[in-house]
């Protein structure tokens, strides 16, 4: 039950789905339905979602699953399923269109809806709306999300994590500044750890700390940021839910727990990553042209490289390939010696539709049209056998 004086008056939205990958994987196996569960790679490999029952033990999204074991060794440790995981999230899609046109996805488990002026249609408020997408979703795909409800899309996220799982919380006009006030600003999206460094140094911890300074001081101290800060810090967001922004990248990237210098094992985190983002592209049938390698130094210094290929792919073998190269002209000091990193990530942009990707052969590369053939022949296996049917070496470093 939700009591609240604007719950049928605000219509900006935010649904996210609970442990997504975690949830589909119990649903589709009831015998894990009361155990901890956690998706992601070999002992080796890092946490990509973790069930509620294993959050308790302290596992978390990025973990290294030698920590994730460690908090929580009687979990079970299942491998993503990417197909299976998109074709889900269609669904889903498919269920909110039915709702509003206006749906603005942002990964495979949380979207944007802007239900303002759907009341007439459908014969009732968007509040009522939202609670029975949830409840044909439990129905329907025996999966839970997450409703945050609010009047732009900066409180609406903010309140869809408020009372996870199986929330639904709302922040009304009328207390956007009481509610913000004395929340830290880490709750702004996009702000990590270098941006709260710099907020903390310049004294601002909390929301009430930001209201202080003129937009004239932000913007003179943060340079652009400073006038989105200023209208953040009074629940000001202007930014509309588009449903035709495409997609201008695809990226996976993960944070360890400890810095990692040594090559073999970073080469296994950029196999995994590269393999994650071609199971996105796959699923979304398109392919890009450019790769980029994303580095953090243990002092988050951030260093970003990029390559231009001569066709664009949609393959894990050729955007591994591309930002090993990377990695191996990035990675290491002036004397040759390795460099520790604590982020690392790959990424996929100048995005097109995949039709004729992935055709030409290499002429420098004579087995790279055979890696191709057994690349989609892997997928093909997979899909009719589960994820590890087939498992290259390389990603159990």
């Amino acid at each position: 039950m939700l009591a609240h004086p604007e719950v049928f008056d605000l219509g900006i939205a935010h649904m996210d789905c609970d442990a997504f990958y975690a949830s589909v994987e119990k649903r589709d196996n009831p015998q894990l339905r009361d155990k901890p569960v956690i998706v992601g790679g070999g002992r080796r490999g890092v946490v990509s979602t973790a069930c509620y029952i294993a959050r308790i033990h302290g596992v978390r999204s990025a973990m290294p699953m030698f920590q994730a074991l460690r908090l929580c060794p009687e979990a079970v440790v299942v491998r993503p399923r990417g197909a299976v995981y998109a074709e889900v999230s269609r669904a889903i899609r498919a269920m909110m269109a039915e709702l509003t046109p206006a749906v603005e996805p942002l990964s495979l488990d949380e979207a944007f809806l802007d239900l303002r002026g759907t009341a007439r249609l459908h014969g009732a408020p968007p509040a009522v709306l939202l609670a029975g997408l949830i409840r044909r979703m439990e129905t329907e795909l025996g999966l839970s999300g997450s409703v945050g409800l609010s009047h732009n899309k900066f409180l609406a996220k903010i309140a869809s994590d408020l009372d996870k799982p199986r929330g639904f919380a709302v922040i009304g006009r009328a207390e956007t500044e009481a509610f913000l006030g004395p929340r830290p600003v880490s709750l702004i999206w996009g702000v990590g750890a270098v941006g709260r460094a710099g907020l903390e140094a310049a004294g601002i911890r909390t929301f009430d700390d930001l209201r202080r300074w003129s937009v004239e001081d932000l913007a003179a101290r943060f340079g652009n940021q400073g006038l989105r800060l200023w209208q953040l810090a009074r629940g000001q967001d202007a930014r509309r839910i588009s449903a035709d922004a495409p997609v201008k990248s695809i990226s996976n990237e993960t944070t360890f727990a400890e810095d990692i210098a040594d090559p073999e094992l970073l080469d296994g985190h950029i196999w995994r990553l590269a393999e994650k983002v071609a199971d996105r592209a796959k699923a979304k049938d398109i392919a890009g042209r450019v790769v980029t390698l994303k580095l953090k130094s243990p002092d988050f210094r951030l260093l970003t490289r990029r390559a231009s290929l001569r066709e664009p792919t949609q393959l894990a073998d050729t955007l591994y390939r591309a930002a090993r190269g990377l990695f191996d002209a990035a990675g290491f000091d002036a004397k040759g010696a390795p460099r520790a990193w604590r982020l690392i990530g790959v990424g996929l942009s100048d995005l097109a539709p995949a039709a004729g990707a992935d055709l030409t052969a290499d002429l420098l590369d004579p087995g790279a049209a055979a890696r191709a053939r057994a690349e989609r022949a892997t997928d093909a296996i997979r899909a009719r056998f589960g994820p590890d049917a087939i498992i290259k070496g390389r990603a159990l470093r």
